[in-house]
This record gives C-alpha cells, sequence and structure tokens, in this order.
C-alpha cells in the first residue's frame, strides 16, 4: 500500500522571502505578504501520475488537509486512518505516520520539507520505506524526489513491480532563526530508506569548498561585466550572490532576493509580490546560481522567483552563475526548475548560458523536473 501525509502549511514562507515556513508567526507573516501554501497541490500533481497508471488504486492517509482532500483532488480514494487536530502541528506528522505503518503501508510519500521529513522519519519504524514530495523551502535532504511528478512516477512504479531498489539517505535540517542570519549549518538528524531511480530523487546540497573561492569571485565579476543600465537584477540567495553583491558594492540580504537597479538596491528581501510590482515597472532578469551538489536553478530556496514572476520578465528571464567546477561535480547531470508551473518550467528547459568568469560562459542542459517525471514513467 501506499501512504500519503501532507504539512498543510509546508513552503508558504519561501515566496514570501522568510527562508523557511516553521512557526505560527513566520506563518502568519507569510500570509500578510500574499504566500499560500502549496503542499497540497503538489501532493495532488504526485498522486495524479499515480492515478492515471492506477486508477482504482487507494491512498492511505489523514484526514482533511493532511493528506484526504489532495487524494480525492486526484480523483483517487483515500483510507483515512488518522485525524489531526486543527491547527496542526509536527507531533500531527509523526503520529499520522506511526498509524499509517500501523496498518501496513510500505510506502509514505510526504509533502513539504526538511522538517517535515524530521517527523516523518520520527515516526517511521526502522527500515520503512519514505519519500518525499517536494514542497517546503530548503530541502537539503536527499529524500526528496526531484519533483512531485517524479514522486508519483516512484510510487506508481513501486507498485506496479512490487518494490524498487532502495537506498539510505539523511534527514537534514537547519535552525532557521541562525539561517535567516545567515548560518547555515545543516544538521544530520536521521536516516530514511528512499526507493532509488538515478535521476528521479535529489542528490544532498553541497557546500562550495574554501579552495573555489576565488573561482566564485571571477564567476561573480563575469555578472556584473553583463549588467546593463535600466535592467532591474534580481538577485537569488547564495553565496555566489553575495558575491556579485561586493562586486557592485552593496548589501545582500543573505538568503533573500534583491533587487538591484542601475548600482543600488531598490528592494530588499523581496517577496514574490514585491518582484511583481518591480518587474511591472521595467526590464528585469532574474540572477541565480546554482545549488552544488543538487543542480537547482529555481524551486531550491528561491520560490520568490515563481513561475508569475519569471513568466512576467519575458523571454530570457534568467542568468546563472557559477563556477565552472561546480558545473564539473555534476558529472554530467542537468540543471533542474521546479517552479511549480509546468508550462514555465518546460519554456526554461534547454540549454542555459551559465556565466563562469570575467570573459567565459559554459553552455549546460535544463531540465524541467516535472515534464521528465512525467514522461519518464509514461515511458
Amino acid at each position: 500500500m501506499i501512504g500519503l501525509i501532507v504539512n498543510p502549511v509546508a513552503g508558504v514562507g519561501g515566496p514570501a522571502g522568510l527562508a523557511g515556513s516553521d512557526g505560527t508567526e513566520v506563518q502568519r507573516r507569510a500570509g500578510e505578504r500574499g504566500a499560500r501554501p502549496r503542499a497540497a497541490e503538489r501532493a495532488s500533481a504526485a498522486l495524479a501520475v499515480v492515478a492515471s497508471a492506477r486508477p482504482d488504486e487507494r491512498i492511505v492517509t489523514a484526514a482533511g488537509p493532511m493528506g484526504a482532500d489532495a487524494v480525492r483532488a486526484a480523483g483517487l480514494e483515500p483510507i483515512v486512518v488518522w485525524h489531526p487536530r486543527s491547527p496542526t502541528s509536527p507531533s500531527d506528522t509523526t503520529a499520522a505516520v506511526r498509524a499509517l505503518a500501523d496498518v501496513g503501508v510500505e510506502l509514505v510519500l510526504f509533502a513539504g520539507g526538511d522538517g517535515t521529513a524530521r517527523d516523518v522519519a520520527a515516526g517511521l519504524p526502522s527500515g520503512a520505506v519514505a519519500l518525499g514530495i517536494p514542497a517546503g523551502v530548503k530541502m537539503y535532504s536527499p529524500v526528496f524526489a526531484v519533483g512531485p511528478s517524479a514522486a508519483g512516477a516512484l510510487a506508481a512504479a513501486w507498485v506496479e513491480e512490487r518494490g524498487l531498489p532502495t537506498v539510505e539517505r539523511e534527514v537534514l535540517d537547519v535552525d532557521e532563526a541562525q539561517l535567516r542570519r545567515a548560518r547555515v549549518e545543516p544538521r544530520l538528524y536521521a536516516t530514511l530508506r528512499v526507493p532509488f531511480r538515478p535521476g528521479r530523487t535529489q542528490a544532498r546540497k553541497a557546500a562550495t569548498p574554501a579552495d573555489e573561492r576565488a573561482a566564485v569571485r571571477l564567476a561573480a565579476r563575469g555578472a556584473v561585466a553583463r549588467m546593463r543600465p535600466g535592467v532591474r537584477y534580481l538577485l537569488g540567495p547564495g553565496g555566489t550572490m553575495a558575491e556579485v553583491a561586493r562586486e557592485l558594492g552593496v548589501e545582500k540580504t543573505p538568503l533573500g532576493v534583491d533587487v538591484v537597479l542601475d548600482g543600488r538596491v531598490v528592494v530588499a528581501g523581496a517577496s514574490e509580490r514585491d518582484l511583481l510590482d518591480q518587474v511591472a515597472g521595467g526590464p528585469a532578469q532574474a540572477i541565480v546560481s546554482i545549488i552544488g551538489g543538487q543542480g537547482f536553478l529555481l524551486g531550491r530556496g528561491n520560490q520568490q522567483l515563481s513561475a508569475r514572476v519569471l513568466d512576467a520578465m519575458g523571454d530570457d528571464p534568467v542568468v546563472a552563475v557559477a563556477p565552472e567546477q561546480k558545473l564539473i561535480d555534476l558529472e554530467g547531470r542537468p540543471l533542474l526548475v521546479d517552479t511549480g508551473d509546468t508550462r514555465v518550467d518546460a519554456r526554461l528547459a534547454g540549454f542555459v548560458r551559465v556565466v563562469t568568469g570575467p570573459s567565459t560562459t559554459s553552455i549546460y542542459p535544463v531540465h524541467a523536473t516535472e515534464n521528465e517525471g512525467a514522461a519518464d514513467h509514461a515511458a
């Protein structure tokens, strides 16, 4: 049997520019900034792939927004074995997972981020198998599929093939209060057994080694050299973007998206709503780095750069910046985009020019995780 657990508030802090979604105060502020949770719709997208292959499949889950609503939205029948409190809490996730295990669920899908993965791991018996549907903000842990459709394809294959090979992967998380002060120190909390097929589960995020700092500076100089007057540049989070800001001589919000126009910051720590307002004011491009080890350009830690924002920027919305070694370390794996909008992701897929130095670039393939996951299952 397949089980599903949804963290109803997962990811709400991403579009709001809050570097996470933990805590009722953060969730309140995210709502004030116009953000909304997206875990349920991403869970439904995963289950839609299951439904297309096995329309009579029944999914064991928790009641309401913790699972049953998403199961019904995908056209499948839920078997409810847990009724959470309202509002839900991390303890509900752990208890619901235990209830799923008690009735014999063999694969637990969970929609959320690293915090949800911790709660799932706390409730699963040793050796049980789980897979994350990415719906959080950070997602450092390599226990997530690359996108919802990839998660659904793995789940459908799990049922059809009566299991898949599994690997043990780390559950990592960071303290969000420290994260907002730019102290990124992922901690190992547990391990999970995850169904595995190459290219369908994301890798662990890799930090930039100290000996690559000079290469990062050169890549940042290349990005600055290509900036044009009158264009609003949306600087994404991360160390490479911090180096771009240093080259420009401006302050950078450590983990936010800042808008720079003609060498000055016009919006710091922007939300999706702020970015839409800025893009409406004139030409704009997003400048983003690549998440080391994972290869994500969009959809991990920079959800402020939403599908709506990217769509509003026209035909050439993204400039990618990274030292060449970061591309080499991917060992041929493509860069990934996961905005949650299949049309926008498909438009961004193909090839991107990655700025690697003041006068050097690399042409590198980009894949849309959703289209790739669905196509893989159909094949």
